[in-house]
């Protein structure tokens, strides 16, 4: 597949489908893709959109692809979806939802599983999202689970992250149990047309308003907008995409939209550290059957599990 690089790069479908495939399969040749893409990634701008199942998040997101796409934007969209503990399977439901865009060229739409990520956000995800901004795309929707805690995750891989709220669902409550508030950089109040929007609102705001009370500087450097969406009716949705763009505005004259992305791009750098170090002390100790042995040990309480992997990491190192 390293073959296909110059293919993806001048805007292969095909091969753009083939090698999120191959990353989400841990598949030979990904760390030679993703190296090889690396140069031409950093250019697209991601949007992620959470909250809770039902709150209407594709529905949401097929409206925010018809506004880019008037622009003359390419689209990429990658649906996360929950993946069955007990068969790996996922729903994938969010293609159906989105078919109106399968036609157009422009629109990349892509589901793939949590894959067992606690955070939601598997590692072939962030890796999917360099292969769309390789292949092109100006901006990338990643549409989470929802599930959770896995709304935080989105954090970590998005630029601009909206929180989809609905009346009558407590969506508002749980948002400050689940630390929703701190990872919102837009509010949208769907299903506005139904009874107890204006409520949702007025908690967000008062929460907001607390936010910026107890904020060292006495306000919030951004305060999130809160936007209400009807999306059967797709109204609302336009203020949506200008809060995103002001958003977008706001990171660059900061200078946060550099800072955020470095910061991102460190922890991403750590995670993949942390991985290889991780097989190969797996691999090495597999070798000589000393990972089995202390399993064992461990198992049996004759070794503490703090005592176990100071003694991997020392050996490894030592051998290193």
């Amino acid at each position: 597949m390293i073959e296909h690089v110059p293919a993806l790069l001048a805007g292969d479908r095909r091969i753009a489908a083939k090698m999120i495939s191959l990353v989400e399969n841990n598949g030979d040749q990904k760390t030679e893709i993703l190296k090889a893409i690396y140069p031409h990634t950093g250019k697209a701008y991601i949007l992620g959109i959470t909250g809770s199942p039902g709150a209407g998040k594709s529905s949401l997101t097929d409206q925010i692809i018809s506004q880019y796409r008037q622009r003359g934007q390419k689209v990429g969209v990658i649906a996360v979806d929950p993946t069955s503990p007990f068969t790996g399977g996922a729903l994938l439901g969010d293609r159906i939802r989105m078919n109106e865009h399968y036609t157009d060229r422009n629109v990349f739409i892509r589901s793939m599983g949590t894959r067992g990520s606690l955070g939601g956000l598997s590692r072939s995800t962030k890796e999917a999202i360099k292969i769309l901004d390789a292949f092109g795309c100006d901006i990338i929707i990643v549409e989470t689970v929802g599930v959770g805690q896995s709304e935080l995750e989105i954090m970590t891989a998005a630029d601009t992250t909206i929180v989809v709220l609905t009346p009558g669902a407590g969506d508002s409550i749980q948002a400050i149990k689940a630390g929703i508030m701190e990872i919102a950089d837009i509010f949208a109040i769907n299903k506005a047309d139904l009874l107890g929007a204006d409520r949702v609102v007025t908690e967000v705001e008062v929460m907001l308003d607390l936010a910026a009370h107890n904020h060292p500087q006495g306000s919030l450097p951004w305060r999130p907008p809160v936007v209400k969406t009807i999306t059967v009716r797709n109204e609302g949705v336009d203020k949506l995409i200008k809060a995103v763009d002001s958003h977008h505005e706001y990171l660059n004259e900061s200078g946060r939209f550099t800072t955020e992305r470095q910061e991102r791009l460190k922890a991403e750098f750590a995670e993949i550290m942390e991985h290889h170090i991780r097989d190969l002390i797996r691999n090495q100790l597999q070798k000589t059957g000393e990972w089995q042995a202390l399993q064992d040990q461990v198992m049996g309480r004759t070794v503490d599990p703090h005592t176990a992997a100071e003694e991997i990491l020392t050996k490894t190192f030592k051998k290193g």
